[in-house]
């Protein structure tokens, strides 16, 4: 299997410097669940894409402090890249604005958060169930940073759950898509410094909730074999 990674995350700040770069966080999290498999990232940001979509077996397209509704050449041409890559049946994972990113490519929309900036853990409840995840899933615990969301979804998606603060917290178009609104490439460690750095750009009531709901210990490696087995089966 071998999977191209497609990183968004425009964070060029001396605290992502001091971190693992997402190409990194969504390797590690790949190969946790699957040691075999190839993963190949571009950094899209940058205009590194694939030349052609032969040779692979699936997107993920991760997160990023970009917005989708932002007007850049990049953006407009991962549009176009998610909408050959759904015509040609080529299966596709987006975590966060990659969620966003293939709802709104693909004819959904995507808005600023009805409530405050979500960061800090969150609880996915599940209202709908994939093949692909395990048969007792009813919630999973993930990372969170998003000021934005899916607020209505492409035609033939299907929202598997919701959160606090996020009605789309998940959604999948029949075997094709499977998105989520939240991280599962974040580790634990990694969360509670992003939470302390950012934090104080919100308003204390974010901050506080943030660090509270860092009890909950966020399930990356449960969420990564669920991504494994989507594409899988597709």
């Amino acid at each position: 299997m071998h999977i191209a990674v497609l990183v968004t995350n425009t964070d060029q700040s001396a605290f992502a410097a001091r971190h693992p770069r997402d190409a990194e966080k969504f390797t590690v999290l790949l190969k946790g669940a699957r040691p075999g498999w190839q993963v190949t990232t571009f950094e899209v940001t940058e205009n590194d894409f694939p030349a052609n979509l032969e040779g692979f077996d699936g997107l993920l397209i991760g997160g990023s402090p970009a917005s989708v509704n932002d007007e850049t050449h990049w953006i407009d041409r991962l549009s176009d890249l998610i909408r050959r890559a759904y015509a040609d049946g080529v299966p596709m994972m987006g975590v966060c604005f990659g969620h966003q990113a293939i709802a709104q490519a693909l004819g959904g929309e995507v808005g600023p958060n009805p409530g405050p900036f979500v960061l800090g853990t969150s609880e996915t409840r599940f209202t709908a169930a994939a093949p692909w995840m395990s048969g007792d899933a009813d919630r999973i615990t993930l990372a969170a940073a998003h000021g934005e969301q899916v607020t209505a979804l492409p035609p033939g998606a299907e929202s598997l759950g919701e959160s606090a603060g996020c009605k789309v917290a998940a959604y999948r178009i029949e075997t094709s898509v499977f998105a989520t609104q939240h991280h599962p490439e974040m580790t634990p460690g990694f969360l509670a410094a992003l939470v302390e750095e950012f934090a104080p750009e919100f308003t204390p009531d974010v901050g506080d909730r943030a660090r509270a709901s860092l009890a909950q210990v966020p399930e990356g490696p449960r969420f990564a074999e669920w991504i494994a087995r989507f594409f899988e089966q597709a």
